[in-house]
């Protein structure tokens, strides 16, 4: 199998109102906004939001579920600053900020929101990530 990824599907309970809180929390422009599902594309791959009830039955599991997720999502930024300002301009949207920016014992600096249905954000500065231009991550060999 190939090491990539193409798509993030979020199973979401109410479709309309996580995609109200992407467009106008963090300002995202859908790519798709039809037959119930939502698409935004990000640098390299694709976020989905899809009806949860819909996502287990077409993996063909039970669709109970509660808690923690196990998993983040993180968005990379090249400074403190930056992740800083991004931290201001998402409380001023109403973002339910989880953990204010702080430095962390491997050197970056991070912290977490949390989108209507507690999907957690890592909102990040990695000084050992190297950025390209359009901000994705760029690997050596």
């Amino acid at each position: 199998m190939e090491q990539r990824l193409s798509f993030i599907t979020l199973g979401v309970q109410d479709l309309d109102r996580m995609k109200r809180w992407y467009t106008e929390v963090f300002g995202w422009t859908p790519l798709k906004n039809s037959d119930g599902i939502v698409f935004f594309r990000l640098n390299g791959c694709i976020l989905g939001l899809f009806p949860a009830h819909e996502l287990a039955e077409d993996i063909g599991v039970p669709a109970a579920g509660q808690g923690f997720k196990r998993f983040t999502l993180a968005v990379c930024y090249r400074s403190e600053e930056a992740v800083d300002a991004v931290f201001a301009a998402l409380r001023q949207k109403g973002a339910r900020i989880v953990l204010e920016p702080e430095r962390v014992f491997w050197g970056g600096y991070r912290g977490y929101i949390a989108d209507l249905e507690d999907n957690y954000w890592e909102i990040a500065c990695n000084p050992f990530l190297d950025l390209d231009a359009e901000g994705n991550v760029m690997t050596h060999r």
